[in-house]
């Protein structure tokens, strides 16, 4: 079984350089793949280290752009709000200019009525004046924050956990500085929109819904807010996975190249957040180190350290320390919980990416099944892809990796971002616009924020609590 796996996925690496073209661009400073760090046989879990020193002290640092760097854990809880926009001069013809942006804001799904139109027309009315500057410099900055960040407030984003960088890039006063300077009131703000295609296509899907089917323009729009709530362009190169489609994507310049079936985190406790982090290095034939919600509240620990002729058969191995304290560790093999590889890509909510020798649930229409993570299909063919084309490995280097039988990390040097969403309504992997489960029931908070007033000074992290995903149990 294992070996028909590998040769689908060397299959699947058939055309591998037409996706590495957009890493010929990495300075060659950034180009020698780094070492891979293999762990021995005898070792029980995997080395928190590189195993060679060079691969430790002489790889270059991951190229990632800066926003991309994950921020320091306090200063994601202690963000404050950005403060307002000053008020500036407004010649009329400009404050003209917002008010017709305003008329047709509802095009991008926003409420007209949120940035007070009749205002704004009675102040033109009236003239040049502070008042005008003071009300026109407002409405500009609301709308800078709804189209830029998304109009939802936080609470309201369920598991939500990505920090959107879209605010320190185009900060709202030099927006508005520009704006009033190049007089392109309406480009400025148009500049804002998500660059994803899928963002388009519901544009036009809201354009052409009529006005009497409020429910699926209700649901139009909530799914358009959230992609607000990402970063404007993900970049060149990305993995995205929308988890009700249970359906992860490879893409390049926002086409998709390659996509996979996943298995995604039962609704619940173990419902699979949203976030976007990016893969550091690619983990084949990796271990598993069981929870001790498994080692002692199941009883494995003592089943491991009392049957060692069926821990041996099944791949535990189990130590007992001198205080009386077990622990067990999956080795690598076909029958490990987490397959073959995992993409290691670190977070508070310990979710990754990874294989699973279930690979019967694939099958399946309804697949949230798993404690949290993310089971792909092909997996083993996703590990090489990311490995060579995150420059951490050659196509030969990674298909003796992956048939070595050891557990190995190779560290990849070019960012490979990858964002974990929810989409209701978006467009398959076929390019189709079409509904989704709401399978953990996030709709109703966004749906019920844009249907009441528009709050101000809104958070730009959430305080919701990071639910970590403690084990990955195969599920069937």
């Amino acid at each position: 079984m294992t070996t028909r796996f590998l040769r689908a996925s060397l299959s699947g690496l058939a055309g591998l350089a037409v996706l590495a073209a957009p890493a010929a661009a990495q300075t060659a400073a950034d180009a020698a793949p780094a070492p891979a760090a293999a762990q021995t046989a005898a070792d029980a879990a995997p080395a928190p280290a590189p195993a060679s020193a060079s691969a430790a002290t002489d790889r270059p640092p991951l190229d990632l752009p800066p926003d991309l760097r994950r921020p320091a854990a306090a200063s994601q809880l202690d963000l404050p709000p950005a403060p307002p926009a000053p008020a500036m001069p407004w010649e009329l013809d400009r404050a003209r200019a917002l008010l017709s942006v305003v008329e047709g804001i509802a095009a991008e799904g926003l409420d007209p009525a949120d940035y007070r139109p009749e205002e704004l027309r009675a102040a033109i009315a009236a003239g040049t004046s502070p008042a005008l500057d003071t009300l026109a410099s407002e409405v500009f900055t609301w709308l800078v924050e709804d189209l830029r960040d998304g109009r939802t407030p936080m609470e309201a984003r369920r598991q939500w956990f990505v920090v959107d960088p879209d605010a320190d890039a185009l900060p709202t006063g030099q927006l508005l500085a520009d704006a009033l300077a190049s007089g392109d009131i309406a480009g400025t703000l148009a500049s804002l929109n998500p660059t994803h295609p899928d963002y388009a296509a519901l544009r036009e899907a809201l354009a052409a819904t009529p006005a009497a089917n409020t429910s699926r323009r209700a649901l139009i729009r909530a799914n358009m807010d959230r992609w607000r709530w990402l970063k404007r362009d993900l970049g060149v190169q990305y993995l995205l996975t929308n988890v009700p489609e249970y359906q992860l994507r490879l893409t390049v310049d926002n086409k998709i190249i390659r996509s996979y079936r996943t298995v995604v985190g039962k609704p619940g406790r173990t419902a699979t957040p949203q976030l976007a982090e990016v893969v550091e290095g690619v983990v084949f034939n990796p271990t598993w180190t069981v929870p001790q919600s498994i080692v002692r509240g199941e009883g494995l620990g003592a089943r491991v350290l009392n049957n060692p002729a069926w821990a041996r058969a099944n791949g535990y191995r189990g130590t007992r320390s001198e205080n009386g304290f077990v622990t067990v560790v999956q080795q690598p093999g076909p029958g490990n919980s987490l397959g073959m590889m995992k993409l290691d890509m670190p977070n508070p909510h310990a979710i990754f990416l990874h294989d699973t020798p279930a690979r019967n649930l694939f099958v399946q229409d309804q697949r949230a099944l798993s404690h949290g993570c993310i089971r792909v299909e092909r997996a083993l063919e996703l590990a090489m892809t990311v490995a060579i084309l995150g420059q951490g490995a050659t196509r030969e280097e990674a298909v003796a990796t992956a048939q070595s039988g050891t557990y190995t990390r190779v560290p990849v040097q070019k960012a490979m971002p990858v964002y974990i969403t929810y989409f209701t309504m978006a467009r398959d992997i076929d390019g189709e616009l079409r509904t989704f489960d709401d399978i953990y029931g996030r709709d109703a908070p966004v749906l019920a924020a844009l249907r009441a007033p528009r709050v101000a000074n809104r958070a730009r992290v959430t305080d919701e609590e990071a639910v970590e995903i403690v084990d990955d149990l195969q599920t069937t």
